[in-house]
């Protein structure tokens, strides 16, 4: 196993950046250097606890780049770890829909991914958020082993299902769907108007799901709440996260319940959602929002962070909670997130010096994982 010292860096420790010897063995942040260890000289660099991003679900585009357009899962899942790790995300919960819609949301890219995941020798920890799709009934027996047998991570309750029915009158919209699926519109319009009819059966089927996530003991949120009783209504579920709130409004319930409240980091960099919804960066320098994810884009974390930092409320100490410490908590990871000893050792280094940070190393579990070219 790699021993590594990492020498006149400025490193996170304790909320604060302070120049300071890091040391790592077994993979592990430890008190003392160990002998013979390989020596990183970090002059100049931050070193910061590795990015842990509880919610990303750009991978599909490593799956489907095109409408209709698949490529094997072991090549997309390949390649995203490599872009995970060249932007310093050392844990990353998967956003995998399970939903009613064959083709790149459906139950064989499901069934196919996790296969994947498991045969995948990753440096960076990739997990599985299962977007559990309310409608998606059929499913729901599958859900509940892999839950059971413990392939899943993190469960989100998300409801797409009203909003594409509503969307099956418009050609332009429903084709997007119908293309995504693999599947002529017309079947896919038929799909989406039996599957609807269903929802009578949805509610029985939340229960079950969110009674097999509390069995085992796994975070849960709640996707794009729209009012302070949606919310309630989760929480009672046992869901302690609050996901791309609507209004800011719920997230000031969430927080004010002691809940983690999820915003996205693309939202913090092009400087508004693009949905229209509330400001990120606005909602965390209120203390409302208190993790970022990458949601659809990875490189937006590591600069979310120090752009928060640069708008002048939040430190970078501060910011950098945002993706690191605070996603390891609402994602029940006690073992990583600060710079501790005897806490994973997830690490970045970046050289924050010029008007946009750049990523000059990734050390997952104590391998140095990424390195920027010399």
């Amino acid at each position: 196993m790699t021993t590594l010292t990492i020498t006149n860096g400025h490193a996170l420790l304790d909320g604060a950046l302070i120049q300071a010897d890091i040391f790592v063995a077994s993979g592990t942040i430890v008190e003392t250097a160990a002998q013979g260890a390989q020596v990183i000289d970090a002059t100049g660099l931050l070193v910061l606890p590795g990015i842990v991003d509880i919610h990303g679900d750009a991978f599909e585009r490593q799956i489907q780049p095109r409408p209709g357009i698949n490529f094997p899962i072991e090549l997309a899942l390949a390649d995203t770890e490599r872009q995970l790790l060249a932007n310093g995300i050392t844990t990353a919960f998967h956003g995998v829909t399970l939903s009613w819609e064959p083709g790149l949301r459906g139950i064989e890219t499901w069934r196919a991914l996790l296969d994947a995941l498991d045969a995948h020798d990753s440096a960076c920890d990739m997990r599985v958020h299962l977007r559990w799709e309310a409608f998606n009934l059929d499913a729901l027996d599958t859900a509940l082993a892999d839950v059971a047998a413990g392939r899943v991570h993190l469960l989100a309750f998300n409801d797409h299902t009203p909003a594409i029915v509503r969307r099956l009158g418009d050609d332009a919209k429903a084709s997007r769907y119908s293309e995504r699926g693999n599947m002529s519109l017309d079947r896919f319009r038929a799909l989406g108007h039996a599957v609807a009819a269903r929802a009578a059966e949805v509610p029985a089927a939340r229960d079950r799901i969110a009674a097999a996530a509390r069995g085992a003991g796994l975070p849960m949120a709640s996707h794009d709440d729209d009012s302070v009783e949606t919310r309630a209504h989760f929480r009672a579920l046992g869901a302690a996260i609050c996901e791309f709130p609507m209004e800011e409004a719920v997230g000031r319930a969430a927080i004010a319940a002691g809940e983690a409240v999820v915003m996205g980091a693309p939202n913090v960099v092009r400087g508004g959602s693009h949905l229209g919804w509330a400001s990120a960066a606005k909602m965390a320098e209120a203390g409302v929002c208190s993790v970022l994810a990458s949601d659809y884009y990875y490189p937006a974390m590591l600069r979310a962070a120090f752009i928060l930092a640069g708008r002048g409320v939040l430190s970078l100490p501060q910011a950098w909670a945002l993706i690191s410490e605070n996603p390891a908590r609402a994602g029940k990871l006690a073992d990583r997130g600060t710079i501790t000893p005897g806490k994973r050792a997830d690490l970045v280094l970046v050289d924050g010096s010029g008007p946009t940070p750049v990523l000059r190393a990734t050390i997952a579990a104590g391998r140095v994982a990424w390195s920027a070219p010399k």
